[in-house]
């Protein structure tokens, strides 16, 4: 595709996520992304990943890129974001756009006269305005400022430009089938420059990206992508061969697996989920994996009744918990705007009722893993704080887990580890 080719196409489908959410529709960008481009099978790999890669630069820099538009008088549409994109993150002049905003076939209208203004205004200026509020300067929600700054102090500006980078390509090796030594070699003659991650001792960060779902070793299980963060969140389970766990909030599997391959394929862990999508996507990744010892199961909330067949009888609980997902940011940009004060309070309280109803399902000297991918504490220690409170049969085993993008080069998490006596 042609330059404005491309343009056009991430205009087209930034315009569609957009008019989604204004419906109200939660849809991540990601998986509308994989949407706009099964529809459109002509768009090559390369070609997928120029128009993705200029939405998300769009989506992780609104709010200063809005701030410009508003600024100079000029109206807020996909057309506009990737155009003052274009010119103040990516340094394109005005014959560059000029002759991608062409009109030929496949390529954006020709440039208005006032479009021209708005580029001769802004070209050669420095995105980052003193004049900008701090919400708009580090792209936060303006509701959270004052959570954000009492997180990271002084530390503000390095957290908030590490939630604006590109998330890294992390694997986790399945020892099920294989070890880091040998996979770091197959990654190596695929030339995408693996290298060992700096906590996980499963992990494996890629320097390139490439065909990972092509690969003979990722058809024959050798590994699943998962953020070193999540790697170190399903560690702090320690499952242990022969044990039974229950995987609470399982979703997609990716900590399951994780969790299964601890385990050396013995024991049994159960993995529920309300979200019979999500739970079916984990079926080809075990048969992949090669594993054995899950049992899948949609339940209809954290209330159903097969919590009350197995209370007092696991060894351990995890719970990956519904949140905020604010640890996200790097790879899911749009959080930022869809997450509201009202879904704060709403993710809460379904926290705090899921930690009830699973907490009954640890036997005595069980582990009850609580977790999160959000940096605000009142999803994390404070929910675990209150739910000691209310529990003293339970007790923090070890400090929590807290990763920050900008300290540990991982999503945001959190991880508590709860010994019932």
């Amino acid at each position: 595709m042609k330059p404005g080719a491309r343009i056009a196409a991430a205009i087209e489908a930034l315009n569609e996520v957009e008019e989604l959410w204004l419906q109200e529709t939660r849809a991540p960008v990601d998986a509308f992304l994989n949407q706009y481009f099964r529809r459109r099978r002509f768009i090559g790999s390369k070609d997928r990943g120029a128009v993705s890669r200029m939405i998300y630069s769009v989506l992780r820099n609104e709010a200063l890129l809005n701030w410009h538009l508003k600024q100079n008088e000029v109206s807020l549409s996909a057309r506009t974001k990737i155009l003052v994109a274009a010119v103040l993150l990516d340094e394109l002049g005005l014959e560059e756009l000029k002759a991608a905003f062409c009109g030929q076939q496949y390529c954006p209208p020709t440039l208005s006269e006032s479009e021209i203004r708005f580029i001769k205004n802004v070209a050669g200026r420095t995105a980052i305005s003193e004049a900008m509020p701090l919400s708009v300067r580090h792209h936060f929600p303006g509701w959270m400022e004052s959570q954000l700054v009492q997180i990271f102090n002084g530390e503000l500006a390095q957290a908030m430009d590490a939630m604006k980078q590109e998330a890294s390509v992390d694997l986790r090796v399945n020892t099920i089938k294989t070890n880091r030594q040998e996979a770091l070699k197959v990654l190596t003659q695929e030339g995408l420059a693996p290298r060992p991650t700096s906590h996980s001792k499963l992990g494996i960060r890629l320097g390139k990206r490439g065909a990972l779902f092509g690969m003979k070793a990722f058809r024959d299980g050798w590994f699943e992508m998962q953020d070193e963060g999540s790697q170190l969140v399903a560690q702090l389970v320690q499952a242990k061969p022969g044990e039974k766990g229950i995987d609470f909030c399982a979703g997609a599997g990716g900590k399951t697996l994780a969790l299964a391959a601890q385990m050396e394929n013995r024991g049994r862990i159960l993995a529920w989920d309300v979200s019979g999508k999500r739970l079916g996507q984990m079926k080809p990744r075990l048969g992949r994996a090669g594993v054995s010892n899950v049992q899948v199961r949609v339940i209809k909330s954290e209330r159903d009744n097969v919590v009350k067949r197995h209370r007092d009888s696991a060894d351990w609980v995890l719970l990956d918990v519904p949140c905020s997902g604010t640890g996200t940011w790097r790879r899911n940009p749009d959080l930022r705007r869809r997450t509201t004060q009202a879904d704060l309070v709403e993710l809460k309280q379904r926290q705090k009722a899921i930690l009830e109803s699973a907490a009954r399902l640890v036997k005595a000297g069980g582990r009850l893993v609580y977790a999160t991918c959000s940096i605000l504490p009142e999803e994390n220690e404070a929910q675990v704080t209150e739910f000691t409170g209310r529990h003293p049969d339970f007790a923090l085993e070890s400090p929590a887990l807290r990763l920050y993008p900008h300290v540990d080069g991982t999503d945001g998490f959190f991880g508590s580890v709860l010994r019932k006596k």
